[in-house]
């Protein structure tokens, strides 16, 4: 009910989980913005789910529970949680409660570029999207997470160690030059108009690579 709700209010990539295991991958899978929980759940308590959440994320948490007794939303309160609304409830006041907790959040977070785009291609950073003359291109995650390093990077020139500890996490590993080599190959293939003449994807000769932003326009 609250999943078609939320639906029609225009919320995106609603994500459920049946047990506290499985909502706890997702949070470490997912970028998330909030969190409805409840209590009673079948592996665990909510209130201990919510000590774990706040381990690994500061994702504002809305308590939806039966259990209405003082004690038990100020121990909501005290494990981290934003909000506790009450079975039984109106479903339009948790969709409003959600917004309100949404617009305060972004007020207090600075505003970061979730995009990159040029007049070739778009790199939406949120959606780990790649937009290609107006066409969706499949991108591999290794391939998406160089691309996003770059673009975020404009302009600056990385060697191959860079690279692949920024994105593999290892630079000291045999073998690495060919495969960030493989990969700034497959991104050409997919983002340049002439991969051999590549006005984006740069070697920078005996150095390593760099991302021109010079055909980079402001987003609309």
């Amino acid at each position: 009910m609250l999943k078609r709700l939320l639906d029609k209010e225009g919320f995106q990539e609603i994500y459920q989980a049946e047990s506290g295991a499985e909502a706890l991958k997702k949070v470490q899978e997912h970028r998330i913005d909030l969190i409805l929980l409840d209590v009673m759940l079948p592996d665990t308590n909510g209130f201990d789910l919510c000590q774990q959440i706040r381990e690994i994320s500061d994702v504002p948490i809305i308590f939806l529970t039966a259990r209405t007794t003082d004690i038990d939303k100020l121990t909501g309160f005290s494990m981290g949680g934003d909000d506790y609304i009450t079975k039984p409830f109106n479903p339009l006041e948790v969709a409003a409660r959600i917004k309100a907790i949404l617009h305060r959040q972004r007020k207090t977070i600075p505003e970061i570029a979730q995009k990159f785009q040029t007049k070739r291609f778009v790199l939406h950073y949120d959606q780990a999207r790649l937009i290609v003359e107006g066409k969706e291109v499949n991108c591999p995650a290794k391939e998406f997470q160089l691309l996003k390093f770059m673009c975020q990077h404009p302009n600056q020139v990385f060697s191959v160690d860079q690279l692949y500890e920024k994105v593999w996490g290892d630079y000291s590993i045999v073998g690495k030059e060919n495969t960030v080599m493989v990969h700034i190959s497959r991104l050409r293939q997919k983002i340049e108009k002439d991969p051999k003449h590549p006005e984006y994807l740069k070697n920078a000769r005996g150095l390593g690579y760099m991302l021109s932003n010079e055909n980079q326009r402001s987003p609309q």
